[in-house]
């Protein structure tokens, strides 16, 4: 191509032209080598070369994209053979372009067809739709992960959605018996503002029950100025968990009136903050902490009380309190922005009838009421001796019981021995089995020694005698009478 002949070459292919001197420009005028160019303009030794000669022997011209004629069709390739290609494409599993390339050839033969090249081959399969490739090799599952359109829900301010999930912490705790475990973590968070409007922490796995009282927390107002956050939602939004989508679940949801609202199963979309909640959990709190698996190996030395007051300072002064999004807002300073009023039940005793953990009717005796052992009082219950009552309760503080009775709230009763205290189910179980223990082995060490007094009595000598022997007493010198 003469330099005349460039006018016939558009801007573009001009443009292109010049790009492709400015980088074999260095070998042609100081002698660099091509491999050195190669690798600093990421093109191969060989591009560079056939460069070189197309602008050695047509001039800068040489060096402009050849459009062909035929630019924008296929050819040669009948529809029937090119409807072979697709369909070998579409093999599941995927097979390589060479297969394709080999059996299209292969069958042109058999029915007289002009054969495709292997590039032709190629240039069908790379302008099939990509979600049509994803849906043949990969299923519907990752096509619909992929490509299927999502309606994100967007909430539209505070508590219009809440979410809800548990997750298992990377870190073991140390129980009370001396074994290791780690504790199940539930969380409810404002999908509007990121804030955290309840938790629970406990090493029992997911249940409708710590749902519940997860719920309870989140719903009514904390006794922590700095964490404001309550109220009912208006869309309480979870997985397809059997505590979510429990019958009792369905009748709280109703009673409060919010809706229930559940993602696919196999499908999480729609549910990132809470997953993004869970990540911040692990990179800026548990990191820091020994025994985390991710980074540490240690032996434990946390208690699940120590980590669970730790996470707590971590979420009213930490979490809460950083800002998030284009706005620089803190997630409680998102919720209460604009002097929010959230809704709230009637009252604490209706969200214990629906939220706290109900047991079989107990008798009201003149001492109180009996449960677990316990004695709970209340001057209210002095009117309802003999009478049946339900009670309800939270097993992580059985110093008190809610007393019901007829499906209304009677009173809290007490438990005098655990006044002042916030004392659990399980460590009370966990006492009763230490005392069993304690007394077994009183038994058994006097059953010991009267077992030797036995022998000793008989004319045995025991191997160990473990008895002390008995001292005579002093004779008392008072001057008893008869009488006496």
């Amino acid at each position: 191509m003469r330099m005349a002949d460039l006018s016939a070459l558009s801007l573009a292919e001009r443009n292109e032209a010049m790009r492709r001197y400015r980088i074999i420009e260095p070998h042609l005028e100081s002698g660099c080598s091509l491999e050195d160019i190669a690798s600093a303009a990421s093109v191969t030794c060989r591009t560079l070369q056939r460069w070189v000669g197309h602008y050695r022997k047509h001039g800068l011209g040489g060096l402009a994209r050849k459009s062909r004629s035929d630019h924008g069709g296929r050819r040669a390739v009948s529809e029937h053979i090119q409807k072979i290609i697709e369909g070998l494409a579409l093999e599941r599993p995927r097979l390589p372009l060479t297969t394709i390339y080999r059996k299209t050839t292969a069958y042109a033969e058999l029915v007289h067809e002009a054969a495709p090249s292997y590039w032709m081959v190629r240039d069908i399969v790379g302008k099939l739709p990509s979600g049509v490739l994803t849906l043949a090799h990969e299923g519907q599952k990752v096509y619909s992960e992929v490509y299927d359109l999502v309606h994100r829900r967007e909430a539209s301010g505070p508590n219009a959605i809440w979410q809800a999930d548990h997750s298992l912490l990377d870190i073991p705790l140390l129980r009370e018996d001396g074994t290791v475990a780690s504790p199940w973590l539930t969380i409810i968070i404002d999908d509007y503002s990121r804030a955290i409007a309840g938790y629970y922490l406990a090493f029992d796995p997911p249940s409708t029950l710590r749902t519940a009282l997860t719920l309870r927390q989140a719903i009514w107002s904390k006794d922590d100025s700095n964490w404001a956050i309550c109220g009912i939602p208006e869309v309480f939004y979870t997985d397809n968990g059997s505590d979510f989508a429990s019958h009792r679940m369905e009748q709280v949801a109703v009673d409060l009136k919010m809706r229930l609202v559940f993602s696919l199963p196999g499908k999480p979309r729609g549910r990132g903050r809470i997953e993004r909640f869970f990540r911040t959990v692990d990179e800026l709190f548990l990191s820091s902490l020994d025994g985390y698996l991710e980074r540490f190996r240690r032996n434990p030395t946390l208690t699940l009380n120590q980590l669970d007051s730790r996470f707590r300072r971590f979420l009213l002064e930490q979490y809460h309190r950083r800002p998030i999004g284009e706005a620089s807002l803190s997630p409680m300073d998102r919720w209460a922005q604009g002097g929010f009023l959230p809704r709230m039940p009637e009252s604490l005793e209706q969200l214990d009838l629906l939220l706290m953990h109900a047991v079989s009717s107990r008798k009201v005796r003149q001492d109180g009421i009996h449960f677990e052992n316990l004695r709970y009082q209340s001057p209210v219950l002095a009117a309802y001796v003999g009478e049946s009552v339900e009670i309800r309760y939270d097993p992580r503080d059985m110093g008190e019981i809610r007393v019901f009775y007829r499906h209304g709230f009677l009173c809290r009763a007490i438990s005098p021995d655990l006044a002042g205290e916030t004392i659990s189910l399980k460590e009370i179980v966990q006492a009763r089995n230490r005392r069993r223990k304690e007394l077994r082995a009183l038994i058994r060490d006097r059953k010991q020694v009267v077992d030797a007094l036995l022998e000793i009595k008989q004319g045995f000598t025991p191997e160990v005698a473990d008895v002390q022997p008995i001292e005579p007493q002093p004779e008392s010198r008072l001057k008893r009478y008869f009488h006496e």
